[in-house]
């Protein structure tokens, strides 16, 4: 299995904290990484290092084997990174459609293809939507985005009722296997209806407890 993106021995610190700790994560193409941990096990930091919004303090960050370590965030994004955060991941003063309008590379009709549920919300600003309405526009930005190679989600289905969170998986999981993409998820728990050959990797105090399949992790 191709790796696409990855972490070696990557070291990250917050002032005299070190969150991750000299941590190896490689992420192949065409399946699903989930990094399994609870808050302040690494996780975050793991993603924001992959997009490049957290600065290496050792180590180095591999996209197909090439150095991209130094690398800024947004010219990571124009190569087919899209990081979707846990916090602040839409523009609160926009609308809806503005935010849609910024994400799509698709036809206007189809913006709100990947959840139907925003289509009477476009001309409310996002900042006054309900947690999983929030959620659904941040993970739009994945669905519509163009020729994705790498997506990183943060907590997918924060806020999301249960019916959506199931659509979410499978379309992230068709992100990946149809469409070929690295995508990684980080999560507390392991989501259900992951495609064979996904990885788990538990993260504990910003180094890599353990990995193995979905299976053992449930």
């Amino acid at each position: 299995m191709t790796v696409e993106i990855a972490l070696r021995a990557a070291r990250v610190r917050y002032g005299p904290l070190e969150a991750l700790h000299g941590l190896d994560l490689p992420v192949p193409a065409g399946t699903v990484t989930v990094l399994l941990g609870r808050n302040g096990a690494g996780r975050t930091t793991a993603l924001r290092a992959l997009a490049g919004t957290v600065g290496l303090s050792a180590g180095r960050v591999e996209w197909r084997g090439a150095d991209v370590t130094r690398l800024p965030a947004h010219v990571r994004a124009r190569r087919g990174l899209c990081f979707v955060p846990d916090l602040r991941a839409v523009y609160a003063g926009l609308t809806v459609a503005e935010n849609l309008a910024l994400a799509e590379s698709r036809a206007r009709s189809d913006a709100t293809a990947p959840y139907p549920e925003l289509v009477p919300l476009l001309s409310r600003t996002a900042g006054t939507l309900s947690g999983g309405e929030r959620r659904m526009l941040a993970l739009s930005r994945a669905f519509l985005a163009p020729r994705a190679r790498v997506v990183l989600v943060d907590e997918p289905s924060l806020g999301m009722a249960p019916p959506v969170a199931v659509r979410t998986y499978r379309m992230l999981v068709e992100l990946a296997v149809g469409g070929g993409a690295a995508v990684v998820l980080a999560e507390q728990r392991v989501p259900d209806g992951l495609p064979p050959g996904s990885v788990v990797h538990e993260l504990r105090r910003g180094s890599r407890a353990s990995s193995g399949e979905p299976a053992e992790y449930r």
